[in-house]
């Protein structure tokens, strides 16, 4: 590759990082991330950490690379993806916001607990609790110009691997260390937490979802649903 190739392949994983990870924001979903495997142990987490990696890596450079080539195949636009996904993660947000925590109960087998959390790990624990609807949108967006020669087509698809691995990472070491930063801040803390990003859900759901409305009415020629 040429020095230029190398600055070129830096600025697109910097673009991506910088587009996706705040959409992303692993550590805002780490409460939730333990809420909904409560009664899993250590090591399930840390392998359900894994897999909700895996599967985030998978869905963010599938999103970037084929996200607008699946869409055309089945006739689909982003503000639907918007909609469908926004009232998805409203009805995940709204599930925690009611959330009671039950007292553990200690005859449970932990084989068991264990198969069911991780039959959970890509729905909802990867999708839409880690990418959501909203973060697909970005991706499909960040990859909509597609390359015109092999060496940009190289670029992109370095990338968008090496971006939708950073990002990745991230997930993995969030959810990995959470249990840890959940028994510093208690019981009663993680509740509050637990609500309030169950909260910030809802309301993201709701803008996801509000953003597609607006671009769905504009597209039958409300013009003011644009604005």
């Amino acid at each position: 590759m040429h020095p230029s190739d190398f600055s070129q392949l830096g600025g697109a994983i910097l673009l991506i990082v910088a587009a996706l990870l705040p959409v992303v924001n692993p550590l805002g979903d780490a409460p939730i991330f333990l809420t909904m495997t409560a009664g899993c142990d250590a090591s399930t987490r840390v392998e359900l950490a894994k897999r909700i990696a895996f599967y985030s890596f998978a869905l963010l450079l599938g999103s970037m690379l084929l996200g607008s080539f699946v869409l055309r195949l089945f006739g689909l636009s982003i503000p639907v993806v918007q909609v469908a996904g926004g009232a998805v993660v409203c009805a995940l947000g709204w599930n925690l916001l009611a959330y009671e925590p039950k007292p553990a109960v200690v005859t449970d087998d932990p084989n068991h607990i264990r198969l069911i959390a991780l039959g959970r790990a890509f729905y909802p624990l990867t999708l839409p609790l880690s990418v959501d609807a909203g973060v697909i949108a970005v991706a499909i967006t960040v990859g909509a110009n597609h390359a015109h020669t092999i060496r940009l087509a190289i670029i992109q698809f370095l990338a968008g691997t090496i971006g939708s691995g950073i990002i990745a990472l991230t997930i993995l070491l969030t959810y990995r260390y959470a249990e840890a930063v959940g028994r510093r801040i208690g019981r009663t803390g993680m509740i509050v937490v637990l609500r309030l990003s169950a909260f910030i859900m809802v309301c993201i759901g709701v803008g996801i979802a509000w953003n597609g409305v607006k671009s769905l009415l504009a597209q039958i020629g409300i013009q003011g649903a644009s604005a």
